[in-house]
């Protein structure tokens, strides 16, 4: 008989055991998971609203702590600029639902914050009818932090009450464009689940505002719809960008050598059929995020933002990356393509010198698959801004950039007065920002919208208690 055994040892060998037996799961669970069932979401919403109907604390009144010194991520913008009255801004936040202002951002009003999901991918007011409202669920951006949506609702009477109008399994949409003459008529470009497979991705069209769907573009389950655009001047024209990405547990949403499904597509049918129009770019197995953007002053004139994922520079181990670690190689990142025959062929416009491609190298640094939003001057077909890190504008064509500063980093959106090019609304991690001279000064929203995400609240027992939040 042997030596007796501790329970050290005992509980060291059971150890083991555990850990074997878990990586003998790991090993043996699926490689694509499970999502959840989007009519199983919408049902759980409806049954919360029966519960807090029904609740005895329903008439309990909430009170506002704060902060008001920091704003919280919002992602689009949209206005409506009646002439000769206050601007009308609507504000989509990641998380805090729709923001409305009808005095050019002295109040702000929630009002898409009792919904079924509050985080936003886009929103759009019909050219044709400034009460119609749309909004696509679902941050697009794929952050760590971003929630999936349920799918488009819709307003007629400029977001007081809304619809739930289908689409709830694309779970992100980046883009809705709707017809300049036909509110009913309404393309919505969904990029699919941010951490699993789904055939839902890709771009769709309702002809009876939302009351039934038609997939009009579809390149595969891992490959969604990132971006859309229409000829302003012929609205059976449309643009469309895709990007092929899978969110891992452990990693950002990567490129990867055999992605064929990043590239641009071109409709001239209204969506009947589609037309890769990619000459000029990165080879597909490069290409990251695109966004796009046309000119209205000259519908021929296309800019693709370009998310570059070729070695610029070799890794570099005498250097330290921001964590300390050896500098590894750097991608070309951020680039900036222009078309001048309505997408037939592209051309490279910017880091054509040393500067310009280290400033360029800087745009999105390696977070290119959160941003990707560019926008053409509606008056200059040779301004640009590109929202990376910092919002940048381009006088000449995207050859160089300068930085626009006063504002919170990492930008999503960027709305531009058709009639007035020097108002600017932009929309960034620090919330919604406005300018009445190009960009040259800015006024803060931060204090008056409270977007901010928090991720753990906790409170003292001391006399006033205080509240802690980790943002």
């Amino acid at each position: 008989m042997g030596p007796p055994i501790s329970s050290r040892r005992v509980l060291a060998v059971a150890m083991c055991i555990l850990v074997s037996s878990a990586f003998a799961f790991q090993a043996k669970k699926p490689a694509r998971v499970q999502s959840t069932d989007p009519a199983l979401r919408l049902k759980g919403f409806e049954q919360h609203l029966e519960m807090k109907k029904n609740s005895p604390f329903k008439d309990l009144k909430w009170q506002f702590v704060g902060p008001t010194n920091v704003g919280g991520r919002c992602i689009d913008v949209d206005v409506v600029a009646p002439k000769g009255k206050n601007y009308t801004i609507y504000v989509a936040s990641a998380s805090g639902g729709l923001w409305k202002t009808e005095n050019e951002g002295t109040t702000w009003e929630p009002i898409f914050d009792q919904a079924a999901s509050t985080t936003i991918g886009d929103v759009a007011i019909a050219p044709s009818d400034p009460n119609i409202v749309w909004i696509g669920t679902g941050e697009a951006n794929i952050f760590r932090s971003s929630q999936a949506g349920c799918g488009v609702c819709k307003s007629t009477d400029a977001g007081k009450t809304w619809q739930h109008v289908g689409l709830a399994d694309t779970y992100t949409i980046p883009r809705i464009v709707i017809h300049p003459k036909n509110p009913d008529i309404v393309y919505v470009a969904a990029s699919g689940h941010e951490w699993t497979f789904n055939p839902e991705r890709g771009v769709y069209k309702t002809t009876d505002g939302g009351k039934t769907w038609q997939k009009v573009l579809s390149v595969s389950s891992e490959a969604g719809a990132i971006d859309l655009v229409m000829d302003p001047k012929d609205s059976e024209t449309l643009f469309a960008a895709t990007w092929q990405r899978i969110r891992l547990r452990w990693n950002d949403p990567r490129n990867k050598p055999d992605y064929t499904g990043s590239g641009i597509h071109r409709s001239t049918d209204g969506g009947k059929t589609w037309k890769q129009i990619n000459s000029g770019l990165p080879d597909p197995k490069y290409r990251g995020r695109i966004g796009i953007d046309i000119a209205r002053s000259n519908p021929n004139v296309l800019y693709a933002l370009v998310d570059n994922y070729e070695i610029a520079r070799a890794a570099d181990s005498s250097r330290l990356d921001s964590y300390g670690r050896s500098m590894g190689a750097v991608i070309k990142g951020a680039m900036i393509f222009r078309s001048d025959d309505r997408g037939e062929s592209w051309k490279q416009v910017s880091g054509l010198t040393d500067t310009t491609k280290q400033y360029m190298e800087r745009h999105s640094a390696t977070y290119g698959w959160v941003f990707g939003q560019i926008r053409v001057d509606p008056n200059d077909e040779n301004t640009v801004y590109s929202m990376g890190l910092g919002l940048n504008v381009s006088a000449d064509g995207g050859k160089t950039f300068k930085p626009l500063r006063g504002m919170h980093g990492d930008h999503h959106g960027l709305w531009i007065d058709p009639e007035n090019s020097s108002y600017l609304v932009n929309v960034n991690d620090g919330g919604a920002y406005v300018s009445y001279d190009k960009g040259k000064n800015w006024r803060s929203f931060i204090d008056r919208m409270p977007t901010t995400q928090f991720f753990d609240i906790a409170y003292d027992m001391d006399t006033p208690f205080r509240v802690y939040g980790s943002v």
